[in-house]
């Protein structure tokens, strides 16, 4: 356990650097816990997997809706409202390992509800959403079980929620199909950002 809390404990200082910065400094070798690692290595792969789905419906909608570019779209944006999970906690000077793993949880579970936009806006590759969404899931809770093996504490945020008229719930109230579309599209860019921050964090630690 001691090598796991000497590994917990530089972690702040190499995250919260740049990635550019990180990426052309040498890391030093560190004897983490084996446990950890194995952890790291797995969810790195799971994530580099969805990452590509998440892409691969990216291409449906723009070639189906031609809606391929955020920059034509932010005004749209702004009136819809889409949320994006936060990671703030795995990139600041206070970093820690519980934070930042239940940060990339809890967002996991949030894209998993909001898939539901996206697999009734595309009825036609409602495979790949649901795949994905289980995937989300499933990494999800290996997250979870696996900082519980590894005696990390588990902190809870508040989940983003979508502005409706009724109760909050995982699906904005979409005006019309084009708001529909637009909100599929920003739900996957918001997802894939989500993604890369979450890949960056894995692939840095893993080197250690």
């Amino acid at each position: 356990m001691c090598s796991l809390t000497r590994t917990l404990a530089l972690l702040g200082t190499l995250l919260w650097a740049p990635w550019w910065a990180l990426d052309g400094a040498p890391l030093g070798e560190l004897s983490g816990d084996q446990d950890f690692q194995l952890f790291l290595q797995k969810n790195l792969e799971f994530t580099r997997k969805i990452k590509g789905d998440v892409a691969a419906l990216q291409r449906v909608v723009c070639d189906t809706f031609q809606l391929c570019k955020e920059e034509e779209l932010l005004l749209v944006r702004q009136d819809l409202g889409i949320p994006q999970a936060p990671l703030e906690q795995c990139h600041r000077r206070t970093f820690q390992a519980e934070s930042c793993f239940s940060q990339i949880r809890d967002g996991l579970r949030t894209y998993h509800g909001s898939l539901a936009a996206v697999l009734e806006l595309l009825p036609g590759h409602s495979g790949l959403v649901e795949t994905l969404q289980l995937d989300a899931a499933n990494l999800s809770s290996n997250i979870q079980q696996q900082m519980e093996d590894l005696g990390l504490a588990t902190v809870t945020y508040p989940t983003a929620t979508y502005p409706t008229e009724g109760p909050p719930g995982p699906l904005p109230a979409f005006s019309s199909h084009f708001h529909h579309q637009v909100g599929g599209f920003f739900i996957l860019a918001n997802f894939q950002r989500f993604l890369e921050t979450a890949y960056r964090a894995l692939r840095h630690l893993a080197r250690l």
